[in-house]
């Protein structure tokens, strides 16, 4: 079942734990890309020094962040990788989720020739579980690029899902977030989250 738009209106520490264990979804070229949400980074805004909004900064590329809540925030770092992440609370507040890397559930043949331009059966064991353990591993692995910037996730290109069958319960992990030295005190802050176990997680 289809997140609605309620559903992202909590604060990014709060909505980021609400999303794992959750799939992501990408209709590429009529095809399903599916996989469980299994880590994530909280971005809170205004005062926190790892975030793009951090004091209100507002630009081109931030702009979707201070939009409704439910869309996609997707940018280019390292002049690489494209990451995504989910925008959260509400209209103005510019919070956001960084998607660290999901579980591949349904078209992983369709995911390793995006990520490698091989297919799935000439891949080694550990580049497939290399395939989506980490933001822009999974961008590539997901076809996720620029043109999802400021996607509805309430639409029904790029969406995030619930299962409907009873899952078994999972312990969530809580660290400090990853690459952000230069955020000094807020380097340190809590705002990172996995699944416990999960063998897609990008750094244990």
């Amino acid at each position: 079942m289809k997140l609605n738009r309620s559903f992202y209106g909590e604060n990014a520490v709060d909505l980021s734990k609400q999303l794992l264990g959750k799939y992501l979804v990408h209709i590429v070229r009529n095809e399903e890309l599916i996989g469980r949400i299994a880590e994530v980074e909280a971005y809170m805004g205004y005062g926190d020094k790892a975030a793009h909004s951090y004091k209100g900064k507002r630009t081109a590329r931030t702009e979707v962040m201070y939009g409704e809540e439910g869309h996609a925030y997707v940018y280019f770092i390292y002049g690489m990788y494209y990451c995504l992440n989910v925008v959260a609370a509400e209209k103005e507040v510019a919070q956001a989720v960084l998607i660290r890397a999901v579980e591949p559930v349904k078209g992983v043949e369709y995911m390793a020739n995006y990520r490698y331009g091989k297919a799935i059966e000439e891949l080694k064991k550990s580049q497939i579980k290399n395939l989506t353990n980490g933001p822009g591993k999974l961008c590539r692995a997901f076809n996720i690029t620029k043109e999802c910037n400021g996607e509805d996730l309430t639409g029904d290109r790029l969406f995030i899902c619930e299962n409907q069958k009873q899952e078994e319960p999972f312990e969530i992990v809580k660290t400090k977030r990853i690459g952000i030295d230069y955020a000094e005190e807020a380097r340190d802050f809590p705002w990172r989250f996995y699944i416990k176990d999960n063998p897609y997680v990008s750094i244990i």
